[in-house]
């Protein structure tokens, strides 16, 4: 039996190639909107980070999110973007579910 296939994703921070499964993706809607999204299953283009504080802050530094996004970022996509890398630990967080990434975010709104 062949081993299952495992989707790879690369981090717009700090361009390591992982697991989708580890990392989290932010969206810009249909609607130009951007967003967290702790599922994965969103409509619209798609970035991944990984689960650290130092790839969410790269990201926003070096406007790599704006690149992938193809879009600019508001001061509020921003500001809840920061919000999020800042209730990140030092070290990278693996292994969570989908549900846990949720809660995550939940705990910064």
């Amino acid at each position: 039996m062949a081993p299952k296939h495992i989707p790879l994703r690369t981090c717009v921070g700090c361009r390591q190639i992982k697991p989708k499964r580890d990392m989290m993706r932010i969206v810009r809607t249909p609607e130009g909107q951007v967003e967290i999204d702790p599922t994965g299953k969103k409509s619209g283009r798609g970035a991944y980070l990984c689960l650290k504080r130092s790839c969410w802050e790269i990201a926003l530094q070096k406007k790599r999110l704006d690149h992938a996004l193809k879009t600019r970022l508001t001061l509020e996509e921003e500001e809840m973007i920061r919000k999020f890398a800042q209730s990140l630990p030092e070290e990278e967080l693996q292994g969570l579910t989908w549900e846990d990434k949720a809660r995550l975010l939940a705990a910064i709104k």
